[in-house]
């Protein structure tokens, strides 16, 4: 027998996915005309920001950002065409890489900010209580908590290519 969702379930799930598309849509429009920066790049700007040092490795932004390897580094390299990063190999590791936010950066962050902080509380706070806001943040909290459970792909090995 097919697990099937009921209807209460199926609605969670839709309003979901379609407020997160709403408010994706609505965060990246802003972020690329007040920064020029994708949704990816913001993520990767802000996690640096958020650091004590203003520095991570490459595969622990990708695991924190659920970003590919690969696409990481090719955004990371436009941010530093920029100026907005740097990237040098990581102290400990020799085949990790170490990404840090430069000063530019933090500025480009502090331009972006006061906006995207406008877009959440208009579309996503402004019609929540602080109680509401509260248990969103308990429920998606879980939920994220869950689903972290299990590692997302850039966490997994490398697969290595077979030679025939």
């Amino acid at each position: 027998m097919t697990p099937s969702l009921d209807a209460t379930q199926l609605g969670a799930y839709f309003a979901l996915i379609e407020a997160s598309s709403l408010l994706k849509h609505a965060v990246e429009q802003q972020l690329q005309e007040a920064g020029r920066l994708s949704y990816v790049q913001f993520q990767l700007l802000a996690t640096l920001g958020d650091a004590p040092t203003g520095s991570r490795r490459m595969t622990d932004l990708a695991d924190g950002v659920v970003y590919s390897r690969s696409g990481l580094t090719y955004q990371a390299q436009l941010l530093e065409k920029r100026g907005l990063v740097t990237r040098t190999p990581s102290p400990d590791d020799e085949r990790s890489v170490t990404v840090t936010i430069t000063e530019e950066g933090r500025g480009v962050l502090a331009g972006v900010f006061p906006g995207h902080i406008a877009i959440l509380d208009d579309l996503l706070f402004a019609p929540l209580s602080r109680r509401d806001i509260e248990t969103l943040a308990d429920i998606l909290g879980r939920a994220r908590d869950h689903m972290r459970r299990t590692p997302p792909r850039s966490a997994q090995p490398r697969r290595r290519k077979k030679t025939s």
